[in-house]
């Protein structure tokens, strides 16, 4: 079995938070916080920023994990961190080649209304619900979101 351990950027702006759009046609649709495996030798929190800025062109500083969720497939097991990030500075933009790769269409920040009226999965799934009240009280701990199956693959 293969075990991969990636980290993700969940950067929040004016109480919206920033998702990518995966789109390949009759196979999968969903939005996601920017995210990735991590390269050899860098950090979960290296691995946010890498991949916020590969994703949608934002350069962002980590602030802290918030977010441990563990998924599994057939013949991988993955574990991913999620890091709230600051926003620093640059435009979205999904035409970098990690992102095109990765079937990235689109980008962009979403309140927690526009998020409620999104009709395809959202990832990680807290976004819909406890996000928000974990925004609020400033994520005081790291939360661990449990061992699920993943869904596209």
């Amino acid at each position: 079995m293969e075990h991969r351990i990636s980290s993700g950027g969940i950067v929040v702006v004016d109480d919206r938070v920033l998702l990518v759009r995966h789109c390949i046609e009759q196979k999968y649709d969903f939005w996601v916080a920017p995210g990735g495996g991590l390269e050899s030798g860098e950090s979960i929190t290296e691995g946010a920023v890498r991949e916020v800025k590969e994703e949608t062109g934002l350069l962002v500083e980590p602030l802290k994990p918030i977010y441990l969720e563990q998924f599994h497939q057939p013949d991988q097991q993955h574990i991913k961190t999620w890091v709230l990030c600051r926003y620093l500075s640059g435009e979205i933009s999904t035409t970098a080649p990690e992102a095109t790769r990765e079937h990235i269409t689109e980008a962009s920040f979403f309140s927690q209304t526009q998020l409620q009226k999104i009709e395809i999965p959202i990832f990680p799934a807290v976004m819909n619900n406890e996000f928000w009240q974990d925004l609020e009280d400033g994520f005081p701990e790291l939360k661990y979101l449990g061992n699920s199956k993943m869904e596209f693959y």
